[in-house]
């Protein structure tokens, strides 16, 4: 479904907006019959305007999520005619290609699984000149972020294996490796010799199909922290594709799967286009709504609000969650935040960055990331808003929007404000500004309470 972040500008008394509505999220086949409550009535002395918009891409993943690679962006599952009931040698050599020495004593190469598999065997590349195998070589398998082997072939004269084409293979204990494992395969010569390798480039990659991929350090993104050596192969594994009935019935019925889901996008967009209409509360950016994308959707967002309103404030949050706006404009008066250069939010410090799952980054080279606020919301005044459009085009967007936004931050050094009242998990806090992570239904339950007694999260005296 689409993604939605919920954006608000507050203006001290000068601005000339549309009539004030915040809107009370709810799913995409609901949104014409969204909960709207105006913002005066939440806080009626205060000297603001507000203007709340939704932050939508223009088109959503033409894609259905069973059959992408990942359910973060748009990328096909691209299977095509798979391998099945037989084992399958992932990398293999040209007939044509001498083997020989080179100097690289650690060579390593790392993969993602896009359909599971088991790995029956590892090998390494045999030396033409050798008379039998006459050298020791460690082959590891290492799961991403993980420090220590899943599993280990070791190969020397006693112990060489079985001779298969060009390699020399041992078997190893068996595994299914899931969809979305990422995993490197690491060859380590004993001896002082280097090992017989090739760059990604002079091997054929056997992928089943279209079951697993080889990922390659390309230009502007990182091979994984623990990748040791050089990157290239001086070996390879044997693997077989695992539930190969249910990977042929999905393939199958993927033709009417794409149709029903075009036409559900195309219902969707009626009723966005329906809710835009009745309430003036959306805004479309040129981008494909996906996880991987949000970055990109903000900037764009910052860019329609440099060129179409005036404002002094502007408050991002996420339409998972709840956002008390009189407690917000209290806090803005007590602590005179309405300076130039300033972030008001909750900030994670030295924050790790992932390198595997929904929070991947591959492209920022530090360990950890510089600090951003947590995505239940936060404050940014109107000159940095205004640089964040005019570099929009310039700008990387990396794996998240709020990372990418604290990386954007940390060129221009503004004065940070933090607050632990924007929560960053789902819990309830008396005077809470923010928490996130609510069902439509548990928004309702909290604004119910909140009018109700002036607390979303209890009542006590109510019976």
């Amino acid at each position: 479904i689409h993604q939605f972040s919920t954006l608000l500008s507050a203006c001290q008394g000068k601005c000339t907006l549309n009539p004030l509505h915040l809107f009370h999220p709810s799913p995409p086949t609901h949104l014409t019959s969204g909960h709207h409550q105006s913002v005066s009535d939440v806080n009626a002395n205060a000297s603001f305007s507000v203007l709340v918009k939704f932050i939508i891409g223009a088109r959503g993943c033409d894609v259905p999520v069973e059959d992408r690679e990942d359910p973060y962006s748009c990328r096909l599952l691209n299977i095509t005619n798979p391998v099945l009931n037989q084992e399958i040698e992932a990398f293999s050599l040209s007939e044509d290609t001498s083997s020989g020495i080179s100097e690289d004593r650690v060579v390593s190469v790392s993969f993602r699984v896009l359909y599971p598999i088991v790995i029956t065997s590892l090998g390494v590349f045999y030396d033409a000149s050798d008379v039998g195998f006459q050298r020791n070589i460690t082959v590891k398998l290492y799961q991403a972020e993980q420090e220590e082997a899943l599993f280990v072939a070791r190969f020397s004269p006693p112990s060489c294996g079985v001779q298969v084409n060009k390699l020399w293979y041992k078997p190893v204990e068996q595994f299914i490796l899931p969809e979305s494992f990422e995993g490197t395969i690491v060859w380590e010569s004993q001896d002082l010799q280097g090992l017989v390798s090739r760059n990604l480039h002079k091997v054929t990659v056997n992928d089943g199909g279209g079951v697993l991929r080889v990922i390659v350090a390309g230009e502007g993104a990182l091979p994984h922290e623990f990748m040791e050596g050089v990157e290239g192969v001086a070996g390879g594994f044997i693997y077989t594709i695992q539930e190969g009935d249910a990977l042929l019935q999905n393939l199958h019925s993927r033709p009417r799967r794409l149709l029903d889901h075009l036409s559900h996008l195309h219902r969707e967009d009626a009723l966005l286009r329906e809710e835009s209409s009745l309430y003036d509360d959306i805004v479309f950016v040129d981008v494909v709504d996906t996880y991987r994308n949000v970055p990109a959707k903000l900037l764009n967002f910052y860019r329609w609000t440099v060129e179409t309103t005036s404002f002094d404030l502007l408050l991002k949050t996420d339409d998972d969650c709840y956002i008390d706006l009189e407690a917000v404009f209290n806090r803005i008066a007590h602590k005179n935040l309405d300076g130039p250069n300033f972030w008001w939010g909750n900030f994670r410090l030295n924050w790790a960055v992932d390198r595997t799952g929904k929070w991947q980054e591959l492209e920022y080279p530090s360990p950890a990331y510089p600090a951003f606020a947590c995505g239940s919301g936060y404050v940014i005044s109107r000159d940095i808003v205004h640089w964040l459009a005019s570099n929009a085009g310039r700008l990387k967007t990396y794996q998240g929007e709020d990372v990418s936004m604290g990386i954007w931050m940390a060129a221009i050094g503004p004065t940070r404000y933090q607050d632990g009242l924007w929560l960053c998990e789902k819990t309830c806090e008396t005077g809470m500004l923010s928490s996130p992570q609510y069902s439509p239904q548990e928004l309702t339950q909290l604004w119910k309470l909140k009018e109700l007694c002036g607390d979303p999260c209890q009542c006590e005296a109510v019976r």
